[in-house]
């Protein structure tokens, strides 16, 4: 006599678990808006400095609804998406063939180094006697702040290839070209992709500076400086929130595409 044996359901405290697991983000974002609210309320700073949380998302629900915050929501995120475009088509070729030949990336180490660690907020006013005041100004000084970042770690994703994979590789007849295609550019995808993760986030960080100092007509950044000079403080911390938001979401989006195409990575 055959018996069938029925698999038993997962137990309620493993899926409970699952879901601690996935509302584990929200409690630094209930911390910040508790500790948010209690300086607002206690006195300790002037309320017209520091409004409560729920005025400002009040705030931002209503200026989003409206759409006059979509206007330079939309501006910023077209320029942050051009400057890293032009960051990542330039900088990933290039950063791979730099790093395929560490002689010739240890001869311009310095200089990229050098670029890398300027602040880009000091190179503002040498972007705007170049290419003036303009949108290209805007985008070309944040896409060569992304640049750098995504050259250096494609660069150092090629150099730091597993020995013991090109080794096989050239055992099994492999020739130079084969064993760049085959294994040194599979083997930098990983760190490349840290380099675009982090290029997204500075490049929407350096226009969001530029907006705030360079003459525009849209952006978040020009949002909360001209918030900032009429003491509309609501609408200052409601253009700053929305600024993280997209920061994360960004962030986010590129470690889902990660996780996704690049699960060889570790092994």
């Amino acid at each position: 006599m055959i018996t069938q044996t029925r698999v038993s359901d997962p137990p309620r405290s493993v899926s409970m678990e699952v879901w601690l697991d996935r509302l584990l983000p929200l409690i630094g974002v209930l911390l910040l808006f508790v500790i948010w609210w209690l300086i607002a309320v206690s006195g300790w700073v002037n309320p017209v400095l520091l409004p409560t949380p729920w005025a400002t998302l009040g705030q931002l629900f209503s200026a989003i609804f409206t759409g006059n915050m979509m206007v330079d929501f939309n501006a910023t995120v077209l320029r942050t998406f051009q400057s890293f475009l032009l960051a990542a088509i330039v900088g990933v070729p290039l950063g791979v063939a730099l790093g395929s030949s560490e002689r010739v990336y240890r001869s311009v180490e310095f200089l990229i180094d050098f670029f890398r660690s300027t602040p880009a907020s000091a190179l503002i006013p040498m972007f705007i006697l170049f290419f003036g005041i303009s949108d290209i100004s805007k985008v070309i000084i944040a896409a060569f702040s992304a640049l750098l970042l995504i050259l250096f770690n494609s660069a150092y994703g090629v150099i730091n290839a597993k020995r013991s994979r090109i080794l096989a590789a050239r055992v099994m007849g492999a020739n130079q070209w084969q064993t760049f295609k085959d294994v040194l550019l599979w083997e930098s995808m990983p760190q490349t992709f840290i380099g675009l993760r982090s290029g997204i986030s500075i490049a929407l960080v350096i226009v969001i500076v530029a907006e705030m100092f360079i003459g525009t007509q849209q952006g978040l950044g020009k949002r909360i400086i001209d918030a900032q000079q009429v003491l509309n403080v609501k609408d200052m911390y409601a253009s700053i929130l929305i600024t993280g938001i997209l920061g994360y979401v960004l962030n986010m989006l590129f470690l889902m595409f990660e996780k996704r195409f690049i699960h060889w990575s570790s092994k």
